[in-house]
């Protein structure tokens, strides 16, 4: 059942979620990359389409048109390329995770509160996603495990929907990427201790079309690794190329 709703999302894809002519590059990118990739010198003309990396990369074995994946995890790309559906991946950019509490009012003041009980709720990605997999790394350093099973309201299926529901106040804090935070006026972001942080890099590969990898995805895919991109996501708060 999942297999075929899957492929009737698909066949809906290039009207809906893509936007683009046949002949436009179709980029697939991580939600939290929505901001930014826009933006740079090698998107004009380009499609986007974003949502989890997870769900993107699920897409694209199933036959989905795009020219390249930008993930925030090496791990789609490279099950990808160990499958021959994509090239060889490339890390573009790493990031941070940061506590977010509501704007308005927080029940949570700080990280220490993960580790204690308490009637407040925790938002965080699910275990398949980027952000969730990073959370919970966090969780585990910090020793807060229990938070999962105590107080985890919701598993999101990418990172903008942790931030939607802690902006909304249906939780009273989140895990997110601190570039995330930094997007919104409508959540505070408390800082994770260094010790907490897990290593967050972003990597993109270019899918391989009819039996190579498309020219269009190599190209933005090497583009992201140019100065003025590189530039770019500094300026949205990403760290350059590890």
């Amino acid at each position: 059942m999942r297999r075929a709703l899957l492929l009737l999302a698909l066949a809906a894809l290039p009207l809906m979620a893509c936007g683009g002519a046949d002949d436009e590059p179709v980029v697939y990118a991580a939600s939290s990359l929505k901001g930014v990739l826009p933006g740079l010198p090698a998107a004009d003309g380009v499609a986007f389409s974003f949502a989890g990396s997870d769900s993107l990369a699920e897409q694209i074995r199933a036959g989905a048109p795009a020219d390249a994946l930008v993930a925030a995890s090496p791990r789609e790309p490279d099950a990808l390329a160990a499958d021959g559906l994509c090239a060889a991946p490339v890390a573009f950019a790493t990031n941070t995770l940061a506590l977010i509490v509501p704007a308005a009012a927080a029940a949570v003041g700080s990280v220490d509160d993960l580790r204690r009980g308490g009637p407040w709720t925790l938002a965080v990605g699910a275990p398949s996603v980027p952000i969730g997999a990073y959370a919970r790394e966090a969780l585990s350093a910090l020793g807060a495990d229990d938070a999962l099973d105590r107080n985890a309201v919701s598993d999101e299926p990418d990172a903008a929907g942790v931030v939607a529901k802690v902006a909304l106040g249906s939780a009273d804090a989140g895990i997110a990427y601190a570039t995330d935070a930094a997007a919104s006026d409508r959540v505070v972001a408390i800082p994770l201790p260094a010790g907490a942080q897990p290593a967050v890099h972003y990597a993109a590969c270019a899918v391989i079309r009819d039996g190579a990898p498309s020219a269009a995805g190599a190209a933005f895919v090497a583009a992201l690794l140019e100065p003025q991109a590189q530039d770019a996501l500094a300026a949205a708060g990403f760290g350059r190329a590890p």
